[in-house]
């Protein structure tokens, strides 16, 4: 399966670390453009200069991991697509591009399915598509859930208890049936 993976899920870290951990495990292909890895970039600069060199060297190892990931979407495709907020068409075009099934975006209202359902396209939540993943292989997705908080907490240095912290990391339904 392969699926656009959009800036929005790419940070903030725990959510990217989750989401890329059950990709590398076999989970899906995941896929990008250059410009949402910039708006990733653009986000990150908003936490000062630690922040954008973090995400400088995330963004690096991203694109070592996964070399085929990046997807230059075509300009005449994007010009053609339409939604809500036109900066989003480039994240559509690169999914059609890449041929990709899905769009894994927390911003749902601006992928409506109208506009990707001629595409052959769709959009799921980060929720929605791990929680589908875990009904499918729960060892697959409970890893790369345990392998990000050991993470987290290493990092923070206490303890995170699971629950609270895939809320935090947008996760809700994951963290109840992972609990």
């Amino acid at each position: 399966m392969r699926v656009v993976v959009d800036a929005c899920v790419l940070f903030p870290a725990v959510l990217r670390e989750i989401v890329t951990g059950v990709a590398a495990r076999g989970g899906f292909q995941p896929l990008w453009s250059a410009r949402i890895l910039a708006e990733w970039q653009r986000a990150a600069v908003r936490l000062g200069p630690e922040g954008a060199a973090q995400a400088s060297a995330d963004i690096a190892r991203l694109r070592t991991r996964w070399p085929q990931a990046e997807i230059a979407a075509d300009p005449a495709l994007e010009a053609r697509l339409a939604l809500p907020d036109p900066a989003d068409a480039h994240v559509l075009a690169t999914a059609i591009t890449g041929g990709a099934a899905r769009i894994m975006t927390l911003n749902l209202r601006d992928f409506p399915s109208r506009a990707l359902a001629p595409e052959g396209v769709v959009a799921e939540a980060p929720d929605t598509l791990l929680m589908a993943l875990w009904l499918e292989r729960p060892a697959l997705v409970a890893h790369a859930v345990a392998e990000a908080q050991a993470h987290t907490e290493a990092v923070s240095g206490r303890p995170q208890p699971l629950r609270p912290l895939l809320r935090r990391a947008r996760l809700p339904r994951l963290g109840k049936a992972l609990e």
